[in-house]
């Protein structure tokens, strides 16, 4: 009997102590020192606005007012850190093979009709003669003062300890933020350069999730500065057209979301520093859901249209802001 007071007295505590921390975690943990907040952040620049990763959708996007501008690395046969989602040529140009398989110099130029990857059925076209791969060193020239999310393409030691010396060399580890979906890619940014914001890694995420519905992650020390998730029942709806989804996609899906897409949890990570962006969000729909889930930010293809959007709905710019001073 008394060994069963004290277990239920442990489980209280540790309960009434979890629940208190969920709601005040700067208690026990110093609030991460993140130097910009972002709630405009424009995936590949703009891909649907532009050529996406190439100079003239950064230029654009920053002409607009974004908070951030989303990228990919690769790299060349000749050590170059160039902007580029796909590690092949195939999809973007009329050349095959691997980047890592031609000089800086070889790369051709990106082809005249682009598909938006988060808009099914949609193209982009244009004229422009930006239709070449960037260096990630010139966007930094370009855009010094720009916040940059970077996502390491590779898992590749060289890849990620050139990016770190760019990083370095234009002073941008405070207005910086890398990784990737993979764990093994984004702890080896860390260990390379942790005065670099990071993203949270696939792995990462699920073991938060783990930590949350268990009631130990008020305790637990956070390394990473942003979370970077889809909301998965957008990431059905936009796959729906393109394969043969299931009615126990479609459950998984909903249950997914409604563990992971939590303003509760949002907040809490909030309080602690942690920025949180939903992607790729396109529609004005799209938008308004993420906001009042209480993400910080909204990546997307389309700037133009999340402008306009936050310029008619500046509560949700007021509120973010607030939420996080």
């Amino acid at each position: 009997m008394v060994i069963e007071m004290i277990l239920a007295v442990l489980v209280g505590c540790y309960i009434i102590s979890s629940l208190i921390l969920f709601k005040f975690p700067m208690l026990v943990h110093k609030r991460k020192d993140v130097k910009f907040v972002c709630r405009h952040i424009s995936h590949r620049g703009g891909a649907g606005e532009n050529y996406e990763n190439t100079l003239s959708a950064f230029r654009h996007a920053v002409e607009l007012g974004t908070d951030m501008l989303e990228l990919d690395c690769q790299l060349t046969r000749d050590g170059q850190v160039v902007v580029s989602h796909d590690s092949v040529l195939d999809v973007r140009t009329e050349l095959k093979g691997a980047i890592s398989e031609y000089d800086y110099a070889e790369l051709p130029p990106i082809k005249e009709h682009i598909p938006v990857d988060f808009m099914p059925g949609t193209s982009f076209s244009s004229k422009s003669e930006d239709r070449r791969f960037p260096l990630l060193e010139e966007t930094f020239q370009h855009f010094p003062s720009t916040p940059i999310n970077i996502d390491i393409k590779t898992d590749n030691n060289e890849l990620i300890e050139k990016v770190s010396d760019l990083v370095k060399k234009y002073g941008r580890e405070h207005i910086t933020v890398w990784g990737n979906i993979k764990d093994v890619v984004t702890r080896k940014c860390y260990k390379m350069n942790p005065n670099v914001c990071l993203l949270f890694s696939a792995r990462r995420v699920c073991v938060m999730l783990l930590q949350l519905y268990t009631g130990i992650l008020p305790f637990m020390p956070v390394k990473e500065t942003h979370l970077e998730i889809f909301m998965p029942a957008h990431m059905m709806k936009i796959y729906s057209s393109r394969f043969d989804v299931k009615w126990w996609h479609i459950i998984v899906a909903k249950i997914a979301n409604m563990l992971l897409i939590r303003r509760s949890l949002f907040e809490h990570l909030s309080k602690r520093g942690v920025q949180t962006y939903l992607w790729v969000m396109n529609t004005e729909e799209d938008f308004r859901c993420a906001f009042e889930t209480g993400a910080t930010g909204v990546m997307t293809d389309y700037p133009t249209k999340l402008k306009t959007f936050l310029e008619e709905n500046p509560q949700y710019c007021l509120n973010h802001k607030l939420s996080l001073t």
